[in-house]
């Protein structure tokens, strides 16, 4: 391997790091990881450094959700239909990137995620107790809809559904922060897969450069569930709102730049 690819190397691996360690918490770890990918890989095609984004994607949040399955109790009669569901349309959502304008969303998707910081910023006590809301067929029904709205929008678009997950969980469930961030992790896992089932069978992936990015997403994966498990909700909430301006003030650039 040349000096040149090494640090290639090197800087998608730090940046796999960083990326498994903000999933792990909040989501949005492609923030880090699809520019990153994009600035150093010019002469590849979208999809393929998109599918080697969620080659890498899936070990750290597939390891993060395990993590927290082991010390979270899980809300699993919501979480596993959302999944399920999401599995289904984020394929769908793949399929529909050849015949619908993606530039259209991003205005939309700006005035969600200001939406959603500010209603967690004014509202103090959002994501703070658990105390889900719903139960038998109504909690089948919502989670079935949340679960496949996001999982369209992650195969069509993708920036920002691990945050918009975590809102969803907490406003529409009643969840805390952590028990969201637990359950957005699964249906993520089920996203990824999905976009993986697509990507993967047409050849958009870089195998060796992506088990290198798994690796090290695992390892950010690791640090970011540990942090998130050790300091609980008002933690994982700082850490949304942190992630979430981000992502207004790119989509913002991207929007009106």
């Amino acid at each position: 391997m040349e000096a040149n690819e090494l640090s290639l190397f090197v800087i998608l691996a730090i940046a796999a790091f960083s990326a498994g360690f903000i999933d792990s918490v909040v989501g949005g770890g492609g923030l880090i990881q699809i520019p990153a990918l994009f600035t150093a890989l010019p002469q590849e095609s979208p999809a393929t450094l998109f599918g080697t984004n969620k080659f890498a994607s899936v070990f750290g949040t597939g390891n993060a959700a395990w993590r927290y399955a082991q010390r979270v109790s899980m809300p699993w009669r919501t979480t596993l239909p959302a999944a399920i569901a999401a599995f289904a349309c984020s394929y769908l959502g793949a399929m529909a990137v050849a015949w619908l304008p993606r530039e259209l969303l991003r205005p939309l998707i700006l005035a969600l995620l200001i939406f959603a910081a500010v209603y967690t910023f004014i509202k103090k006590d959002f994501g703070a107790v658990h105390g889900p809301q719903h139960s038998g067929h109504r909690e089948l029904i919502y989670a079935v809809l949340l679960g496949g709205g996001i999982g369209f929008y992650d195969g069509f678009f993708g920036p920002g559904t691990g945050s918009f997950l975590i809102f969803l969980f907490i406003r529409f469930f009643g969840f805390d922060f952590l028990h969201a961030s637990a359950a957005s992790k699964v249906v993520n896992v089920a996203t990824n897969l999905a976009a993986l089932a697509y990507f993967a069978p047409n050849g958009h992936l870089l195998w060796q450069l992506g088990l290198v990015m798994a690796l090290c997403n695992v390892g950010g994966s690791l640090s970011g569930t540990h942090l998130a498990l050790k300091h609980g909700s008002a933690f994982v909430r700082q850490v949304f709102l942190v992630v979430v301006s981000l992502l207004i003030l790119k989509f913002a650039w991207d929007t009106f730049s």
